[in-house]
């Protein structure tokens, strides 16, 4: 892939990635807003029925108070009233006082029928009859009329002396209108009535000039702001209006609240995009990582084809001399041919199996053979084949061996290797004479192994690096030093199988220090 796709590719997922945060975080702020809309209502309820409740108590108190007979003003006794209905007979008219009161009607009736019967003296029966009830008939209306009159009467003269105190109520201070016990009653009952378990706390405030004044309420009632306080007018069903009086309540704890009642939406869709922007960053880490592996792959490649085609054209080479019938097959040239094939061969053999040696290893079939060995001995025997190497190119090898429990367990033949490829490394990137220096000690449980030398060094944007498969550090030429950037891999693992570390100090054309940390046996 292109460094510009692979640009693109970063930038399109970026930018899908930052569009779903923002939705996410809109639908999150939504569901907020929409959890703080219903426990604002909810806290509305509250209210209304509170103000509703406290009208219905002061009601209830003036009925007692007017059967008491405790009313305000001078009102106008009730009296009596009397219905005269006008009835048209055949023979005249005659007017009758009706009283629903007093009076019988046996008796009215017996009047009309002496009368009737004195003045008609040809009237039947039946016509007499048939005239009584219709007289009957109409006593009853009016007798019903009367009783639905005198209840209006009383009902009015009840709204009367309702208004009456109702003003003279509206006169009073708020405090003197309000049972603070009773408040705070119907403030708990309407809250569980409404399902909001929370504290809260309560005012009586007064706005007159549109400054509030707090007339009663809770001990320390101090909302950090208008926005956390919910307000509502008291009294609203007043003859001359609502006085500014208001009963407020606010939460302490609200934001906490609302955040638990939403946290069901809210908490999984955090988690979610978090889990998608740390994918998206590992996938970004993952396909950077492959890149450059690839790079480094790649390096290895063309550094292996060269280091194989070497030894493979001196083999060539030498043979086809051999095979020359031009060159003296002197015993001494063909001893000189036949040693430099060997060489050779060693070499490309060497080559070949470091390249399989590794990757048995990350396949993870390599055995080790644990044993205890001593390290003292071990770096002594490696020293005394490594020090004519270095004495080949004027260099020269120290060797102090200073660990007093030098006892480890471990797979010697591959400890051995470690040291060898440390070695190797120290003498490869030395300068024209190599000084190297190989040290064993003891610290903190460990048996250290350090090997020092004084060639180029290593930057030290590169010093975690070195440890990964293939990577050389770049020097120039890339191949000015032979090798395929496996020796250091091979010995990062093999320390971490025996459970040690190993440690780098370098600086550039000052020398490098590599430090085997092991774990040693205790005595």
């Amino acid at each position: 892939m292109s460094r510009k796709m692979l640009l693109t590719l970063i930038v399109l997922m970026a930018f899908v990635l930052s569009g779903l945060i923002l939705v996410q975080v809109y639908l999150i702020k939504t569901a907020s807003d929409i959890r703080e809309e219903q426990f604002k209502q909810q806290v509305s309820n509250v209210l209304h029925r509170v103000v509703e409740q406290l009208e219905i108590h002061e009601r209830m108190e003036a009925r007692f108070d007017v059967e008491q007979g405790r009313l305000p003003g001078n009102l106008p006794p009730s009296g009596d009233y009397n219905i005269f209905p006008r009835n048209n007979m055949s023979q005249g008219s005659v007017r009758f006082k009706l009283s629903i009161t007093e009076g019988s009607v046996i008796e009215t009736f017996s009047e009309i029928f002496q009368f009737q019967t004195d003045s008609t003296q040809n009237t039947d029966t039946n016509h007499i009859n048939r005239t009584l009830s219709e007289i009957l008939q109409g006593f009853d209306d009016m007798r019903n009329f009367n009783t639905i009159q005198e209840q209006r009467r009383e009902q009015w003269w009840n709204d009367m002396r309702w208004r009456n105190y109702k003003i003279s109520l509206e006169d009073r201070p708020v405090e003197e209108r309000i049972d603070t016990l009773h408040l705070r009653q119907e403030l708990a009952k309407a809250m569980a009535e409404n399902g909001i378990n929370l504290e809260y706390k309560f005012a009586v405030k007064n706005s007159n000039l549109g400054k509030d004044q707090i007339v009663f309420g809770d001990k320390y009632y101090n909302p950090g702001g208008r926005r956390d306080e919910y307000p509502l007018a008291l009294f609203p069903y007043d003859y001359y209006g609502a006085k500014p009086n208001y009963l407020n309540i606010y939460f302490p704890k609200r934001s906490g609240y609302l955040l638990r009642a939403t946290s069901i939406t809210i908490i999984p869709t955090i988690i979610l995009t978090f889990l998608l922007i740390g994918i998206f960053v590992y996938t970004i880490m993952v396909i950077f990582k492959q890149k450059k592996l690839s790079m480094i792959k790649n390096d290895f490649i063309n550094n292996m084809t060269h280091e194989l085609k070497t030894p493979i054209s001196t083999i060539s080479l030498a043979s086809q001399m051999l095979e020359d019938g031009s060159i003296t097959n002197t015993p001494k040239t063909i001893e000189h041919l036949s040693k430099i094939i060997n060489q050779e061969s060693k070499r490309l053999s060497f080559q070949v199996e470091k390249v399989l040696q590794m990757a048995v290893f990350n396949e993870g079939r390599l055995k080790f053979k644990f044993k205890e060995f001593d390290v003292n001995k071990m770096i002594g025997s490696v020293a005394g084949n490594f020090e004519l190497r270095v004495k080949n190119k004027n260099g020269n090898l120290n060797v102090a061996i200073e660990a007093q429990n030098p006892i480890i367990k471990g797979d010697e033949v591959h400890i051995t290797n470690v040291v060898f490829n440390l070695l190797d490394n120290a003498m490869k990137y030395s300068k024209e004479f190599p000084e190297i220096k190989i040290l064993t000690e003891n610290k903190n449980g460990f048996v250290v192994i350090s090997v020092e030398d004084k060639g180029i060094g290593i930057a030290k944007e590169h010093q975690s690096q070195i440890f990964d498969r293939f990577y050389r550090v770049p020097t120039g030429n890339v191949h000015n030093v032979k090798g395929f950037g496996l020796g250091l891999s091979y010995v990062k693992k093999i320390v971490d199988s025996h459970n040690g570390t190993i440690k780098v100090e370098s600086a550039l054309n000052k020398g490098t220090k590599f430090s085997i940390f092991l774990p040693q046996i205790k005595e």
